[in-house]
């Protein structure tokens, strides 16, 4: 039995018809949590390898960590979420807002936690990008059930 890969017009439409529009911006949040949190560990090592285009924001010397920008994306959608006409809150750009948001605090959690910088810390620190991933792709998979069922049926998956 082979299989293709469905068009993009296929997902686009099996994405629509399939899922609810607040299921669709939970699989937009973990979709965006997961493509934030790669990217950001993609980021962060080149910073400590020296290598790519990207360096540590430090203004005046104090390190701005990547935590803060995820609890201002946050605090931003919770604004929304308080304030925010109906139409406004089930936007996407909401839900990767919070995705992306909810990523960069997570990827700093240890900081938060303990308040010391243990982020290189070799200890546990490949089961923690493990484990997040794992979640992320969990979240995406179970969320987005229903389209994989009907791009399967359509016989593009």
């Amino acid at each position: 039995m082979t299989s293709t890969l469905p068009t993009p017009s296929q997902v686009h439409r099996a994405f629509r018809e399939e899922l609810h529009p607040r299921r669709r911006n939970a699989v937009i949040a973990w979709l965006s949590f997961a493509a934030t949190f790669g990217t950001v560990r993609v980021i962060t090592t080149s910073i400590r390898n020296g290598n790519g285009p990207f360096r540590n924001i430090t203004p005046r010397g104090m390190h701005l960590h990547h935590y803060l920008w995820g609890i201002l994306l946050t605090t931003c959608v919770g604004g929304v979420a308080v304030r925010g006409a109906d139409v406004t809150r089930r936007h996407p750009v909401v839900a990767v807002a919070y995705g992306s948001g909810m990523a960069l605090i997570v990827d700093e959690f240890a900081l938060l936690l303990d308040l010391a910088d243990v982020y290189w810390e070799k200890q546990g620190r490949w089961s923690v990008d493990l484990g997040v991933g794992l979640i992320a792709a969990a979240g995406t998979l179970l969320e987005g059930a229903p389209v994989l069922r009907r791009l399967r049926r359509e016989g593009a998956g």
